[in-house]
């Protein structure tokens, strides 16, 4: 338990100080990973002067925080930048829940919803608790005491304070009369009291209480709720092996008839959707996100069997598992058809972000079901919480090292270099993430060609933008702002 709440109050009170002086009418950029750091920095020194260590597992997250912390302000497409900082904040929780066990890896997806739920409680509560018990401690007899001399010492500053200031203030007055530069200083200090501004001070001073007091609640959870005991969140099986292989197996019939259409029509080849009565850019529309729905909620039911149903011998093990294997495998061959439903739309009308975003998506989807098969066929079914949260952290981690506007950029001058139209808006909606790509390709092109004209427009829109010409200050510095602006002074860009 933290034990010097005087010294707890000040870090946090700087934490939540920092929050304001780092986003107060900024832009985001370094400011998020400036503020993650002061606040591990803080949290951590604090705990470990208590004598609370982490431990190593929860240790291992602290690299994932910084890398999906510095990407925002690497990568400024949104998606990206939301998912980055959606990606930081939901590992700092499972930091703050695991750190002193740091069971982490071995946390069903139940644990994951009762320890987070837990987490965001005390998000609120914890603070207040600990405000009640120092209270209690001050409410002995030698601490009254203490607090009365104190109290003593304090009444004098506040005379000499009161007595000071209009002392300072008369020599102020006449010093700004005998220095025109000393009055101007004064004036601009003044400007930073005005009595306009006072709402925004106490909106401000409020702000960062608050933002103190959720911080600090974080950090007493990890130094009190985070030992991770022996309990186990389990449902206790209702489900009979029956009605479980019949609902299985069910799935797996209705799943087997899809397929083997799927065989008949669509991996068939063009000619087989014509016959159908289907053009292919029709059948390629249809039906996308239905697939990756039931893909989904298939990994839901299976989860849901396997928890809540009993399997009284070795023989109805084996049966559950390879009616799960069969849905699972199903559903991969439906996702292998989705997956090429998504290349036929980029193939008719070009790249663009959901279409990027579903392409990755689709690829860790993928991915997390094999893993589902391989741990139900060893009987490791819990690990399947941790196979989930590396498939989302490999999947916002995909779409932040390869750079989703640029990639986007990429594919769509290539498809135009193979006789297709570039659609010149479209990159112009694009984030600075796609200067430098835009840059490179308008290098590449034929300086005469209508594809060298096009990108040229593209850029000129990006240099006469007025986000794009107004300085950052080091708060809202961000790297692909930075980098957008250096591929555009690098060219020569001809009026157009």
């Amino acid at each position: 338990m933290i034990s010097h709440s005087r010294r707890f109050w000040i870090v946090m009170i700087f934490a939540g100080w920092s929050f304001d002086f780092l986003f107060w009418k900024q832009l985001l950029g370094i400011n998020f990973a400036i503020f993650v750091s002061i606040c591990l920095i803080a949290g951590i020194t604090l705990l470990g002067l208590d004598g609370i260590r982490a431990a190593r597992n929860a240790l291992f997250l602290l690299p994932l925080i910084g890398f999906f912390a510095v990407m925002t302000f690497v990568r400024m497409e949104p998606m990206t930048t939301f998912l980055t900082i959606s990606a930081t904040l939901g590992l700092i929780a499972i930091l703050v829940v695991t750190y002193v066990g740091g069971n982490w890896p071995r946390y069903s997806l139940v644990d994951y919803a009762v320890r987070l739920f837990h987490l965001y409680t005390s998000l609120f509560i914890h603070g207040i608790l600990f405000i009640q018990q120092t209270r209690r401690q001050k409410n002995a007899a030698s601490d009254e005491e203490n607090a009365g001399g104190r109290w003593k010492a304090f009444w004098p500053v506040v005379r000499g304070v009161l007595i000071a200031v209009p002392i300072v203030a008369i020599f102020a007055s006449l010093l700004a009369s005998a220095d025109l530069v000393f009055a101007q200083r004064l004036d601009e200090l003044a400007e930073i009291f005005n009595l306009d501004r006072v709402p925004e001070y106490i909106f401000r001073g409020i702000f960062i209480l608050i933002v103190a007091y959720f911080v600090g609640g974080a950090v007493l959870h990890a130094a009190t709720k985070s030992q991770d005991g022996e309990q186990e969140w389990r449902f206790k099986p209702k489900l009979g092996f029956t009605e479980a292989a019949i609902i299985l197996g069910s799935v797996v019939a209705l799943f087997s008839a899809f397929v083997i259409i799927q065989f008949q029509y669509f991996f068939g080849g063009e000619k087989n959707i014509d016959v159908a009565g289907y053009t292919y850019a029709d059948y390629a529309r249809r039906g996308f996100g239905e697939l990756v729905a039931v893909a989904v909620c298939s990994l839901v039911l299976l989860m849901a069997l396997s928890a809540l149903s009993r399997r009284a011998d070795r023989r109805q093990q084996y049966v559950f598992t390879g009616l799960g294997v069969a849905v699972v495998g199903l559903v991969l061959v439906m996702l292998v058809s989705a997956f090429q439903r998504i290349l036929l739309y980029e193939a008719a009308y070009g790249f663009s972000r959901l279409r990027t975003y579903t392409h990755v998506f689709l690829i860790w989807l993928g991915l997390l079901l094999v893993a589902v098969i391989v741990l139900e066929i060893i009987q490791r079914q819990k690990v399947f919480a941790l196979a989930a949260v590396l498939a989302a952290a490999g999947f916002v981690g995909t779409l932040s090292v390869m750079n989703v506007d640029g990639f986007i950029v990429h594919q769509n001058v290539q498809r135009t270099m193979d006789g297709e139209e570039l659609d010149i808006e479209y990159l112009e909606s694009l984030s600075d993430d796609a200067v430098p790509t835009i840059a490179d390709e308008y290098r590449s092109a034929p300086d005469s060609s209508a594809l060298h004209k096009d990108l040229g427009r593209v850029l000129e829109h990006f240099a006469n933008s007025e986000e794009f010409e107004s300085e950052r200050p080091w708060r809202s510095f961000h790297l692909a702002h930075s980098r957008a602006v250096t591929a555009i002074d690098g060219l020569d860009l001809p009026d157009l």
